[in-house]
């Protein structure tokens, strides 16, 4: 599995989990344009990794490296020698990089510690769910420099929390901290510190991976589509990756091994 090198970019294999620090502790892991086109390069092999039923990937983690931050935003240093259209392609790359996230046939974990502002969170957005550690700060603070969320953050915070929600905290630019973003549904899990943050996304990874991963990746595939459609509409993606998954090897072996009360061997087909 060759996954490549990266100049912003940490790889480690950890059992079925795929851990991908962001790895500029110097600038809080801002999204440098060469930190975007590092994660385009790595999801776009991601995304090829798999298919061919051997799944050495279960699942991605992705955090930031130092105790300081996940990714504390766009790289502004960089974008104020920008135009207005070499800011736009900038923001529309990273649309590429998080629509292609989203895309991947195994789930992504978001693991914040310290700061998600502005295209950070819009990062972790992008992922299934986001852990957090106690430290994690979150928010979109665009409108303090005169601009709006760049990177999926005004569509993507509001079909985590709240319209309501999202647009305040939008608005104002209030970062929230870890124990609120639990509160209102931003984050999934909240743990004491980096290690133990870390240390459970690997172990959901593990978790999932005992799970078919065809199965999973219908799964994804079908909820992602289902965003935006009505009632009808959603429940015919239902019924059509019902169809998909039901005609894979590995329905075959879980059905089978079901009736036969022993524990599937599922062959990722």
């Amino acid at each position: 599995m060759d996954l490549g090198n990266y100049e912003t970019l940490s790889l480690q294999q950890e059992g079925p989990a795929l851990v991908v620090t962001v790895n500029r502790p110097e600038a809080l892991n801002a999204l440098s344009q060469q930190v975007v086109a590092d994660l385009g390069e790595l999801v776009r092999r991601l995304g090829e990794v798999g298919r061919d039923g051997d799944w050495p990937v279960r699942g991605v983690v992705l955090t930031g490296a130092g105790p300081k931050s996940f990714v504390a935003g766009a790289d502004i240093v960089e974008m104020n020698s920008m135009d207005a259209a070499a800011a736009t392609e900038y923001g529309q790359r990273m649309h590429r990089v998080t629509q292609a996230l989203e895309a991947l046939p195994v789930p992504v974990i978001a693991a914040v510690n310290g700061f998600a502002l502005g295209g950070g969170c819009e990062l972790a957005l992008a992922a299934d769910f986001i852990y957090a550690s106690a430290n994690a700060r979150f928010g979109q603070p665009e409108v303090n420099l005169g601009l709006v969320p760049g990177f999926g953050g005004a569509v993507r915070l509001p079909r985590r929390i709240s319209p309501g929600l999202a647009r305040e905290l939008i608005y104002s630019a209030r970062p929230i901290d870890a124990a609120e973003a639990h509160r209102v549904g931003l984050v999934n899990r909240v743990f004491d510190d980096q290690e133990s943050l870390l240390a459970g996304a690997v172990e959901t990874v593990k978790e999932i991976a005992t799970k078919s991963p065809t199965a999973i990746a219908n799964t994804k595939a079908a909820m992602e589509a289902m965003i935006g459609l009505d009632t009808a509409a959603a429940l015919a993606v239902e019924s059509e990756s019902f169809h998909s998954a039901f005609t894979t090897e590995d329905s075959v072996e879980g059905r089978g091994a079901f009736v036969e009360k022993r524990k599937p061997q599922f062959p990722g087909r």
